[in-house]
């Protein structure tokens, strides 16, 4: 029986984690936590979110900017948010609406799809 989400895994080139930090960390605000020592040599970074993980890893050799695979980061203003990812440059797309929530899209600077979804 599947009990819940430990964490999620997105990548981004190898040897791009300083600029991976300055968007994930500084950008979106999430705290980096300590990766276990064991796993260290192989690059990337660990955030938090809530009381998940996201494990930003290193890969090379594909072209993120041609998937539909995504993360998305449940958000208490939506608004504030956007405003932020505007201030950054980011272009925005608008995202199918669903009832019930407000969303958005936008690329990371290595190409990953991220959504901002608020339920309203």
């Amino acid at each position: 029986m599947i009990i819940g989400l430990n964490h999620v895994q997105i990548t981004i080139p190898n040897g791009a984690e300083e600029e991976g930090k300055q968007f994930y960390c500084g950008v979106l605000g999430l705290p980096e936590i300590e990766k276990p020592e064991i796993l260290k040599d192989r690059g990337g970074f660990w955030l938090k979110v809530g009381d998940k993980d996201v494990h930003v890893g290193t890969e090379d050799g594909f072209d993120r900017t041609k998937t539909k695979s995504h993360i998305a980061y449940q958000v208490r203003d939506i608004t504030y948010w956007r405003k932020i990812i505007e201030n950054n440059h980011i272009k925005i797309v608008d995202s199918v609406p669903i009832p019930h929530f407000e969303r958005f899209e936008f690329r990371d600077p290595f190409g990953n799809r991220v959504e901002m979804i608020q339920k309203v």
